[in-house]
């Protein structure tokens, strides 16, 4: 016979069980995209050949937004194509791709990293328009979707540096570097 107390604990055994599965599932996620945008400074800065060649890496004196944002078409074009091998964007740029890289990787600083990789998402999904397999949505959208639910819950920081992130002095006296 099953009891009342018997179906209790078996369904809240199957509820730890799930929320460990999720709590990994998350932390993977989270380094994986972490890993998207890393690989991205690591191929614009070095020229690895995926979407930058060696002669265009920015080590060898190639602009890293110039060949992105000069190709842009849609409603935004003129402020984008303006915006395309200015120093100081190509700076901001990077320095976004590897931070937003790293924290995701490690868990820390998720609040900057969700602002900023959200940001930065979302000009991207506004120079890409319009979206040529979708009429809204395309996969800027969800990564900063992914980005921004990563940061608002915490999902997957248990496998993270974040609580050792947030014993740093600094971060302690600023809240918005957790």
């Amino acid at each position: 016979m099953v009891t009342v107390a018997h179906t209790r604990t078996a369904v809240a055994s199957k509820t730890v069980t799930d929320h460990a599965f999720g709590e990994v599932t998350w932390a993977v996620t989270r380094v994986g995209l972490g890993f998207v945008f890393l690989w991205a400074f690591l191929d614009k800065l070095f020229g690895l050949g995926k979407s930058t060649p060696a002669e265009k890496a920015w080590l060898n004196g190639g602009q890293p937004t110039k060949g992105f944002l000069a190709g842009v078409e849609g409603p935004f074009a003129g402020v984008f194509n303006a915006m395309s091998g200015n120093v100081l964007l190509d700076w901001l740029f990077m320095a976004g791709l590897a931070g937003i890289g790293v924290a995701l990787i490690l868990g820390i600083g998720m609040r900057i990293a969700a602002v900023s990789g959200v940001l930065m998402m979302v000009l991207m999904w506004a120079a890409s328009l319009p979206i040529a397999t979708n009429p809204f949505l395309d996969d800027h959208l969800i990564y900063a979707l992914v980005i921004a639910g990563l940061a608002a819950t915490g999902a997957g920081l248990r496998y993270s540096l974040a609580a050792t992130w947030a014993k740093v002095p600094l971060v302690g006296k600023a809240p918005w570097l957790k």
